[in-house]
């Protein structure tokens, strides 16, 4: 088939490798415009379209899928599928039917469980013992459409939202062609998605991953290790400085330490939450690198009794398709 390759982040790459290596013809990659990025800010390309343009393909960056010259583009493209993963905008209902078979997309979820922009970083957070990934066809719906085909990925006790998400983006790669070889051959029948079993994954700001230490510790290591490596866990210095958070371990012995009250020691820093301490792994204080917390500690002259956070914080809320 003549696919149009939808998809912006790093985790779209190994499906766009997949598919240059298929049977099937990749004749043009949709991705999001530039963008600034980095510590310096600098302006450059979407790591999609940075691998296009290595594999020679014509890249089409238009700043919005209504843009008529993006439009008249695609349906002289005639994909017969557009494969997306990640793209990151909404398409216009009117250019759903221009691929014969549709917009196929790869979602890191079994739907209909975490329908939304952030399905790996909830799953985790969740505590969910096992996820996967869902290809289905876009419909005016956010993440409603029919499904076409499922796997399924364990949630390791330690793992980040970016490590699982790697996983789901290599296993993903792999389902997407199976996907597309199916749809080709006529032998898929998309299957509705039940009604029963629907969560939502609404997109994490900075604001969501503000540790909020009087939860318990089981909660404040998920929500760390969900916000890791973006939006990037937080707390406050009692000075009101911000202070990032790698991934925490619980420590089950630790049951004296009020909720973010700290104790210092030679070799580690401990946190108090609202049932058993936390041992803090990587900071990165405001301006600075991640390092041991411990070296933080030493630098800082931190003390023992010293309190985290912000007491006032209050827990986080939590006619176009979205891909």
């Amino acid at each position: 088939m003549r696919l149009l390759f939808a998809g912006t982040p790093a985790v779209a790459v190994p499906s766009l490798d997949a598919l240059l290596d298929s049977r099937h013809e990749v004749v043009a990659v949709l991705t999001r415009p530039d963008a600034r990025s980095g510590r310096g800010r600098s302006v450059g390309a979407s790591p999609v379209k940075q691998r296009a343009l290595e594999a020679g393909l014509e890249v089409l960056t238009p700043r919005t899928p209504r843009d008529p010259e993006f439009q008249a583009r695609l349906r002289e493209l005639a994909p017969d599928a557009a494969p997306v993963v990640a793209y990151g905008g909404l398409i216009p209902a009117e250019l759903l039917e221009v691929p014969a078979h549709g917009w196929v997309n790869l979602h890191f979820s079994i739907l209909p469980a975490w329908r939304g922009a952030a399905p790996v970083q909830h799953a985790v957070m969740a505590g969910d013992e096992v996820t996967g990934a869902s290809t289905f066809l876009l419909e005016r719906g956010l993440d409603t459409g029919p499904v076409l085909g499922l796997l399924t990925e364990t949630v390791r006790p330690r793992d980040t939202a970016g490590e699982l998400l790697d996983r789901l983006a290599a296993a993903g790669a792999g389902l997407l062609v199976r996907t597309l070889d199916a749809l080709e051959d006529g032998i898929l029948v998309p299957q509705p998605q039940p009604a029963d079993g629907v969560s939502l994954a609404p997109r994490l700001e900075p604001a969501d991953a503000l540790v909020r230490w009087s939860q318990p510790a089981l909660a404040v290591d998920r929500r760390v290790r969900g916000c890791t490596p973006a939006p990037g866990a937080w707390t406050t210095l009692p000075d009101g400085a911000r202070l990032g958070l790698g991934p925490v371990l619980p420590v089950a012995d630790v049951t004296d330490l009020a909720p973010g009250e700290v104790r210092v020691g030679k070799q580690e820093v401990l946190v108090g939450t609202g049932t058993t301490a936390v041992r803090l792994g990587d900071v990165t204080p405001a301006g600075k690198r991640a390092m041991p917390a411990a070296d933080w500690a030493r630098g800082a002259r931190l003390v023992s009794g010293t309190v985290l956070g912000r007491p006032d914080a209050a827990d986080p809320s939590g006619d176009e398709v979205r891909a």
